[in-house]
């Protein structure tokens, strides 16, 4: 057996394993790396260290630690509240709502998982009380993370990107994020109809109205109030953006500069945050990508690459390549497939018979769109937060949607992205 097709069936244990005993990938692919490192290839320590993605790992850690701030001071939740006064308290629009701070989030830099995790909880209540399905209202806090999560400045959007650069492919960072926001504004539409959104109510929801069991609604005087903490959080997100899309400045140093601002300031809103930053998702990233640098010095990704190129039908081979993302992408994480798949396609886009362009942007879409799956980490936030509901019949109308999302959407933005050969 080659050294490379070792490596590829290294990469698969990997998956299986991370999927059926929740051990998390980005650890297991630091252990591959490793093994097949040093047992396979006879790289030494230092040249395995060379894949680890520095620039990324500051870009994670910087911008989880400046949201981690935010919701421990509150700044999150007044944006929710306030959201919610624009629209009137309008029952109706409220999904939509929840669609578009969710989107924002990402879009500003937010990790999917953290976006989703801030306004899940406060979208399945209104759900609750309100009568709104709690599929309904999780997909549009899902779809909106994933709508807004491949903007220049999220974290997927500069994965991807970054990739792609790194790679010289032809890259559109525009095309790649209207393809996410499109694709998933459709789908929220046909969702926000099926599960009986026109139904909702559009009178106006009076303030502090007693829903039928007598509880009132939480006063929410603590979420209206602009605190000086939250009025120099608000600020550090302004910031952030002008940094980022007007100079060009990189994204994770800004977001721990900011966050460090803050916490010395509000050092017990600091202390808090550090222990809120997503860990496991820096790891997962990084180790895959680790591993993923291990493929590619190995020359894995060109013999991967030759080997999809071989079937000899182009299209069909990047029917498949979507497939695979999004099978695997609904029992795992859509960051570590990406971080991946990405990769091992690069030589079969470098022969210029599929367009990068679209063929990229299928790739992202189809393996983030799943991620309603109760098996991933976002459709698992959705169940978990759900209150009110029957947990087994609410898991398995997540386990449905999520399957009809990787049977339909795959061949969708195949026809709509790879066939008229965007790139």
């Amino acid at each position: 057996m080659s050294d490379e097709l070792i490596s590829i069936l290294v990469l698969v244990v990997v998956f299986v394993i991370a999927t059926t005993r929740s051990i998390n990938m980005g650890a297991l692919s630091f252990a591959a790396a490793f093994g097949v490192g040093e047992l396979v290839a006879d790289f030494s320590a230092d040249h395995i260290f060379a894949g680890f993605p520095g620039d990324l790992f500051v870009v994670l850690v910087g911008v989880t630690y400046l949201f981690a701030l935010a919701r421990a001071n509150g700044t999150t939740d007044w944006l929710v509240h306030a959201s919610i006064r624009l629209v009137g308290g309008r029952v109706a629009l409220i999904p939509w709502v929840m669609f578009a701070i969710s989107g924002v989030l990402t879009a500003i830099g937010a990790v999917s998982p953290a976006a989703v995790a801030i306004v899940a909880p406060l979208a399945l209540s209104f759900a609750a009380r309100y009568r709104i399905s709690p599929l309904l209202m999780g997909a549009m806090v899902v779809h909106g993370a994933q709508g807004g999560g491949f903007s220049p400045i999220s974290i997927y959007g500069s994965i991807v990107n970054g990739i792609v650069d790194r790679e010289k492919l032809p890259g559109n960072e525009v095309t790649l994020f209207l393809a996410s926001l499109v694709v998933n504004l459709i789908i929220a539409a046909v969702v926000f109809v099926v599960c009986g959104g026109l139904k909702l109510p559009r009178t106006a929801v009076a303030a502090g109205e007693e829903r039928e069991d007598g509880a009132g609604e939480a006063p929410a005087d603590a979420e209206g109030r602009l605190t000086p903490a939250r009025i120099a959080t608000l600020s550090a997100l302004v910031v952030l953006v002008v940094a980022v899309l007007a100079f060009d400045l990189d994204a994770g140093l800004t977001s721990i500069t900011l966050a460090v601002a803050l916490s010395v300031f509000w050092p017990d809103h600091g202390k808090k945050a550090v222990n809120e930053v997503t860990w496991p998702t820096v790891l997962l990233i990084c180790g895959v990508l680790t591993y993923v640098g291990v493929l590619d010095e190995m020359g894995t990704i060109d013999y991967a690459g030759k080997a999809v190129s071989d079937i000899g039908i182009p299209l069909l081979a990047a029917l498949l390549l979507c497939y695979i993302g999004a099978i695997v992408s609904a029992f795992a994480s859509s960051v570590g497939i990406m971080g991946a798949l990405i990769p091992l396609a690069v030589p079969f886009l470098a022969q210029g018979d599929i367009g990068a362009v679209g063929m990229i942007a299928a790739l992202a879409v189809s393996a983030t769109v799943v991620d309603v799956s109760p098996f991933s980490t976002n459709g698992a936030l959705v169940l978990a937060n759900a209150p009110d509901v029957d947990r087994d019949r609410f898991f398995r109308q997540l386990m449905v949607y999520g399957g009809i999302m990787v049977v339909a959407v795959p061949p969708v933005v195949w026809l709509a992205l790879v066939v008229p050969g965007l790139g």
